[in-house]
């Protein structure tokens, strides 16, 4: 019998996060690929009273929103602890605190406002939160905010190390609308604006007379 052709490598997903000092982006892989993601896409139209042509008009692509739950193991890594030995110290600590990190404030910066605040300082800019993307193939790299974030620790080890955790994120895509055209995330979600309208040319269309309404003047 034939063997079976070699499986493709899977793609996973990820969360990619990026300290404006520090280049060297950190990324999360997500150990596995969620089952389901659910979208939502809310458009961006001119509200209130207007004139007619205004009906039709969008002030901006729309506002999307991003959930899915992601599920951390170590019982793998813990049947060989003389591998894992980080698992073994830490269980799925270090992954938990990858992406819990994104929505803290760096203490580094807490500590200097801190000192400015003592110091008399009167207007204290609050700290700047990690450029975060969100990876989901080739086809899918947006920049990201991370909006909510809840965590389920199902299983501990006898030191009450998390072992098995599911993390739910809801994510709010960052558009050209929210970031300064100098910002990298502008010029990425540009380029997924323009991929997902190339794509949109792949799916077929039909003409008018597959609806039922060949006879319909749209021009």
């Amino acid at each position: 019998m034939a063997s079976f052709p070699r499986s493709p490598r899977l793609t996973k997903g990820a969360i990619v996060s990026i300290d404006r000092l520090n280049p060297v982006p950190k990324v999360i892989l997500f150990q596995y690929n969620p089952d389901s993601l659910t979208r939502s896409l809310q458009a961006q139209t001119i509200e209130g009273e207007g004139s007619a042509s205004e009906a039709l008009r969008l002030k901006g692509p729309p506002l999307e929103t991003i959930s899915l739950d992601v599920e951390l193991d170590a019982t793998d890594q813990l049947e060989h602890p003389d591998q894992n030995q980080d698992a073994v110290k830490l269980g799925i600590h270090s992954q938990l605190a990858a992406f819990e990190i994104i929505l803290y404030p760096k203490s580094s910066s807490v500590i200097n406002n801190n000192l400015l605040a003592a110091h008399g300082t009167l207007e204290i800019v609050p700290p700047e939160a990690p450029f975060t993307v969100f990876v989901w193939g080739a086809k899918r790299v947006l920049p990201v905010r991370l909006t909510e974030f809840n965590v389920t620790e199902e299983a501990h080890d006898a030191n009450l190390n998390p072992i098995r955790a599911k993390i739910s994120l809801r994510m709010r895509v960052l558009s050209y609308a929210d970031l300064e055209s100098t910002h990298p995330g502008y010029s990425l979600f540009l380029t997924h604006h323009v991929l997902k309208e190339t794509i949109a040319k792949v799916s077929s269309v039909s003409g008018l007379t597959s609806a039922g309404v060949g006879n319909l003047k749209l021009t």
